[in-house]
């Protein structure tokens, strides 16, 4: 006769109630994906009222056969591991694992290159991509669903849950970015290195690089060494400048594409060109080099554009550019240009599209060129004059929108706000995001439309820290601006997710600006 142990009723008593306190300690924000402070919003959001645990044993799986799918691995674990404590160490898989996070591309899945589908169930995590960028941005989104202490660099106490659900999620426009002028002020590649960070963690995939203006020239360029030489040794109010080597420049580009962001940049011209032409006096119509400018002023400064040499020295610069960009575009500027007569304005402007052209580039130019015969695929930047994008389109060019008085970041918050501008008007943080690209122009339909750029020209700002309150939490919105659908934004509802985004910026140490408009969920 066999034996058998008797059951000790009373320790799977006591396991029972265990079970049932620490599912009690559960909130409903924890159990409800409909709740998580996603930004941008998701396109589709189902939750089942249940948890996935991270704990010690959690394993990241990666579906075998790509590297960059890989590496988004590596880079989840890498962000959850300092505030968890866990080693969630990433395998590579040929199947599906039963427990775990599992990482997979599909290639037929029908939400685009950039889009992605999580389902979490309490005993997996699967993100299913197209490719490795829409598996980056399912990520984010991860991220996102946990507690905002995940963001801190030293150990923190768990439980580190995610909600049970299905997203099923990709963006409304195809570029979403932000500009940095590091002319005006210059910022080292460290800086500029923690700004893609937190561009990334809002799902933006385009940086563009002011790198030319009158007050510096940022970029090494090896054919015309006096640019950076003499033109990168100044800056607004006379400090050092400084300039960017091709070594480091490339270093930006690729630390950007790891990142899956691409990097644009912009020498701006014929005007907002004095550097250079201090930098080298046969750009000058007098054959004079200027004295270096360290002032705000703009639109005194010109390329002599019936001399030769000038578009042998914009064909070496774009070339090296070109070489040093992986990335489709570069920006050629264009704006302000109030020295330049029109009738050698638009024969420049013409001529450069075709030397971009020749290096295997799609231009870029603020919304002045469209003055010009644009060429096909050249690209209408929308910042100041409707008029001018509308001409764009007419022409068949694409529009990047950019409008001052609602997508400047270098614009005050308010009349009390110290750093900032305020010609375009202010831009509180409810302003900027109640706009929509798709409706500000009567003329300029959804399918004129490339995206959304936020710019920060850089007169008032000195270091990141400054960069960093009038960027945030301003970006957040025109983030979502260009991922979710118009019909889905909502002000009201927004502003409750930005408020717990809140804690994840200090979590991130980011020196954001407080708004009154914001309820922020803030801990002391």
């Amino acid at each position: 006769m066999a034996y058998h142990k008797p059951i000790n009723y009373a320790i799977t008593f006591f396991v029972f109630c265990m079970l049932l306190i620490q599912e009690g300690c559960i909130t409903k924000e924890e159990k409800d994906l409909a709740l998580a402070r996603i930004i941008p919003k998701p396109l589709s959001v189902t939750g089942t009222g249940h948890v996935f645990k991270i704990n010690r044993q959690t394993v990241i799986y990666v579906q075998e056969g790509s590297d960059e799918l890989m590496g988004v691995g590596q880079f989840l674990a890498e962000k959850l591991r300092p505030a968890t404590g866990f080693p969630l160490e990433v395998k590579a898989t040929s199947a599906a694992p039963e427990e775990g996070v599992y990482l997979a591309l599909a290639p037929d899945i029908s939400t685009g290159s950039e889009g992605y589908r999580l389902e979490i169930t309490p005993k997996l995590v699967s993100l299913t991509a197209s490719a490795a960028t829409g598996a980056f941005y399912g990520v984010q989104t991860i991220r996102q669903i946990l507690p905002a202490k995940i963001e801190q660099a030293e150990l923190q106490k768990g439980p580190w849950y995610l909600a049970t659900g299905t997203i099923t999620d990709h963006p409304d426009y195809g570029y979403r970015g932000m500009m940095l002028d590091v002319a005006r002020h210059f910022f080292g590649v460290d800086d500029v290195k923690k700004l893609i960070d937190q561009m990334a963690y809002y799902k933006l995939n385009m940086l563009h690089l002011h790198l030319a203006d009158d007050q510096g020239w940022r970029i090494e360029i090896k054919s015309w060494p006096n640019l950076s030489t003499i033109g990168g040794k100044t800056e607004v109010g006379g400090g050092e400048g400084g300039f960017y080597t091709q070594e480091q420049y490339a270093d930006l580009v690729n630390y950007a594409k790891s990142r899956f962001i691409t990097v644009i940049p912009e020498i701006d011209m014929p005007g907002h060109t004095n550097a250079a032409l201090a930098s080298y006096a046969e750009l000058n119509c007098n054959g004079k080099a200027t004295e270096l400018y360290t002032g705000t002023d703009v639109g005194f400064s010109t390329l002599c554009t019936k001399k030769e040499v000038v578009y042998k020295f914009i064909d070496d610069v774009f070339a090296e550019l070109a070489a040093l960009t992986p990335g489709p575009y570069l920006h050629m500027g264009g704006d302000e240009s109030h020295a330049t007569a029109l009738e050698d304005y638009i024969p420049f402007v013409n001529r450069v599209q075709e030397i971009v052209r020749s290096h295997g580039k799609q231009i870029i130019g603020w919304d002045e060129i469209a003055l010009s015969a644009l060429k096909d695929s050249t690209i209408a930047q929308y910042w100041a004059k409707a008029d001018n994008a509308r001409k764009a389109v007419e022409q068949g060019a694409k529009i990047i929108m950019s409008p001052a008085a609602h997508a400047y970041l270098d614009m005050k918050y308010d009349s009390t706000t110290v750093l900032g501008l305020h010609w375009a008007g202010y831009i509180e943080v409810d302003k900027g995001y109640n706009w929509d690209p798709a409706s500000l122009v009567p003329e300029i339909k959804k399918e004129n439309i490339l995206g959304i750029e936020a710019p920060l020209w850089s007169e008032t700002v000195t270091n990141l820290q400054e960069v960093e309150l009038l960027v945030f939490p301003r970006l957040q919105g025109y983030a979502e601006i260009g991922w979710t659908p118009a019909g889905l934004r909502n002000w009201d509802e927004y502003k409750l997710r930005l408020a717990n985004h809140g804690e994840r910026m200090k979590a991130r140490g980011i020196n954001f600006f407080a708004s009154n408009v914001v309820p922020w969920e803030l801990q002391k």
